[in-house]
């Protein structure tokens, strides 16, 4: 069938809106109409170069919509299921699938290859030339084709709109104060960069029952939303923190900081193990550019303190786990997902869209699509 999609040809380049051949789904895969993508950070890494998939592309990887067929041998979806994509694929049978660690699954080997996991082929052409889906999914599309092992079902009186956001977003965050952060009753935590991934583990650690969430971030906009959805202090800068965090804490800091920056870079990584305190962990969820191998860091302080310092992925936790789980943080109001998307756009629009991210005018922007679309 054909479709629409923003696809990215070069690095440095915008996203074009191009015309797309979408293949039926072979054994082991699904497709997808989508309701809404959400504008992540990590698709615009690809446009700088900080990663590898091959080009051309078709961003996107936070999706949520309704299945309209089902490939050969697909038992867990039916036609008309609700469905949220998952950026890490999971098997649930390999090694790490097998130990909990759904969000480290083996198939994940295959987000940047640029091919389908089914057969290697690629789904989506453009003129006869194979299309790269981002991270196996290219939610920039209205519709698409997709492994089984890359979605997650949900119950259908979850807003689709809003459900896309539990693609990458909101698990991340929330996983990387409550998962692997370990945040619990009473802790002090820190949060650095408060954007669509910062703003949920605000959200978790104050779920989790933190006495302090700081969150820490330039733009006054963003530190707003962090105090309206549970942030107790906030601040512009690290600097500016410091001295707070000390007195209210009486001189222990803070239990757990989560690095959330747009783009991870190591000279933020003493900085936040200065404001973490005995035994703390600093829990780097930001992505760097994939050649980027210096880091600044006290090693003196890192073993005589016993601080660690962790990397983490959809929150160190698993999709089919915490999708499910996060829904019912949902409903029971201790989960906002309608205030975390500040603005919704056409997928006509997607490079504005990202200038207003860049611009830190969004927590999270969001495309939206309708009969229009299809």
């Amino acid at each position: 069938m054909k479709t629409k999609a923003a696809v990215l040809h070069g690095v440095n380049e915008e996203w074009q809106i191009e015309e797309v051949e979408l293949g039926d789904p072979v054994a082991g895969e699904v497709q997808v109409r989508l309701v809404s993508s959400g504008l992540c950070h990590s698709d615009h890494h690809s446009r700088t170069g900080d990663e590898d998939a091959p080009l051309p592309a078709i961003g996107g990887h936070e999706g949520a919509g309704v299945v309209t067929k089902v490939g050969p041998g697909v038992t867990k979806f039916a036609v008309g299921d609700h469905v949220v994509t998952a950026f890490v694929p999971a098997c649930g049978v390999c090694e790490p699938c097998s130990r909990g660690l759904q969000n480290l699954c083996d198939e994940g080997r295959h987000l940047f290859e640029g091919v389908a996991i089914a057969d290697q082929t690629h789904r989506v052409t453009l003129n006869g030339v194979g299309v790269t889906q981002m991270c196996l999914l290219g939610t920039f599309s209205p519709y698409i084709t997709v492994h089984e092992a890359s979605l997650v079902k949900i119950e259908k009186d979850i807003p689709l709109r809003l459900a896309a956001l539990l693609g990458c977003g909101v698990p991340t965050g929330w996983g990387s104060a409550v998962d692997i952060g370990g945040t619990k009753a009473g802790d002090t935590v820190v949060v650095i960069g408060v954007g669509g991934v910062g703003i949920n583990a605000v959200q978790g650690a104050r779920a989790a029952g933190a006495r302090h969430v700081v969150a820490i971030d330039p733009v006054p906009f963003k530190r707003e939303m962090a105090e309206k959805l549970g942030a107790t202090h906030s601040f512009e800068s690290v600097e500016s923190a410091l001295p707070v965090l000390a007195q209210i804490t009486w001189g222990a800091l803070a239990n757990l900081v989560v690095l959330t920056q747009g783009e991870m870079k190591g000279e933020y990584i003493q900085p936040a193990m200065t404001l973490t305190g005995k035994a703390g962990q600093v829990v780097v969820a930001g992505l760097g550019n994939k050649a980027a191998e210096e880091v600044t860091l006290n090693l003196y302080e890192l073993t005589l303190l016993q601080k660690r310092l962790q990397g983490a992925i959809f929150g160190g936790s698993s999709p089919r786990t915490q999708v499910p789980k996060l829904l019912h943080e949902f409903r029971s109001g201790r989960l906002n997902l309608d205030d975390l998307v500040t603005r919704t756009y056409r997928l006509e629009d997607i490079n504005q869209a990202y200038d207003d991210m860049l611009e830190g005018r969004n927590i999270r922007g969001m495309i939206v699509y309708d009969e229009t679309d299809y």
